[in-house]
């Protein structure tokens, strides 16, 4: 490439489509992730080699790699990404109104059966806070703003977070009361002739049943679904036994609890957000209220 290179800072918007082409090694993946086409992707990445005068990339039968020049601008773009997260932290930390938007993450289950109960009533006391609600099992990066508080089941590690353990939330097994008449009442000698419902390719189930002493196959589960609102919905159904919170199942009163014996430990529970936001007032409302509504069983 023989452009002359820009003296001219390059736009933030084009060193985050390089980053993000760079980490992916994907045009295709890298625009699904900035939620941006591929045309388009292609012209930032374009006219950032014409600003520097440098090729970033080159094709190959899998996507594209770093060139010698993009892997030397790979690491500051990085600290400059950094340096720009800091900011827009700090920037929302201050912000002293309460009317605006919060973003919170939490698994599909939760998000799906526990969170809209609870977020009704804070609607009610503070309309003029917007909820977004990202329903992922994946674990939302709060540092790179992709969520604001997250309900998640694993303590987060980095220092930059605040973290608080709520309840734990216990599980259990269920059986629809009409798959019971069907089929009987599960018994800790019987239970591996019943019919279950599992996940498809997460061993999750596998290893617990391990783990309690029972080796089985996958072959056990004749439903299985990796969507946990499926393989929830298969049990209200009627298709097997299945596991899930209690708060979950006590919502369907056409399930009963089968086998108590077998011991399944709780889901521990965390929010999380990140510290530099905590101090919003939107953003403590909302932190505040589903510490309290979920401090309890």
């Amino acid at each position: 490439m023989n452009n002359k290179p820009s003296t001219a800072e390059p736009d933030w918007a084009l060193l985050r489509a390089f980053l993000e082409v760079a980490n992916s090694g994907s045009l295709s993946r890298a625009a699904v992730a900035l939620g941006s086409s591929q045309p388009t992707l292609s012209r930032q990445i374009a006219q950032l080699e014409a600003q520097l005068g440098h090729a970033l990339f080159e094709r190959t039968t899998r996507g594209v790699r770093l060139t010698e020049a993009g892997a030397a601008l790979r690491a500051p773009a990085e600290r400059m990404r950094e340096h720009a997260q800091q900011f827009a932290m700090v920037a929302a930390g201050r912000s002293q109104t309460v009317a605006g938007t919060v973003r919170i993450t939490a698994s599909e289950v939760f998000s799906a059966y526990v969170l809209p109960d609870l977020l009704l009533g804070l609607r009610r006391t503070h309309p003029e806070i917007q909820i977004e609600l990202v329903a992922s099992n994946a674990v939302e990066n709060l540092l790179e703003r992709e969520a604001d508080i997250a309900l998640r089941m694993l303590r987060p590690k980095q220092s930059a977070l605040v973290a608080r353990r709520l309840a734990d939330q216990p599980l259990a097994l269920y059986a629809h009361r009409d798959y019971i008449a069907r089929r009987g009442q599960p018994t800790l000698s019987n239970m591996l002739q019943h019919e279950w419902v599992g996940y498809d390719r997460s061993d999750q189930y596998l290893r617990g049943f391990r783990t309690a002493g029972y080796a089985v196959g996958k072959d056990l589960f004749g439903f299985r679904c990796d969507n946990q609102i499926v393989a929830w919905q298969a049990v209200l159904a009627g298709l097997g036994i299945g596991v899930v919170t209690r708060r979950v199942a006590a919502l369907s009163p056409q399930v009963v609890r089968v086998l108590p014996k077998i011991p399944i430990p709780p889901l521990p529970l965390w929010i999380t957000a990140h510290r530099e936001l905590r101090g919003t007032p939107r953003l403590k409302v909302v932190f505040d209220a589903l510490t309290h509504a979920l401090k309890e069983r």
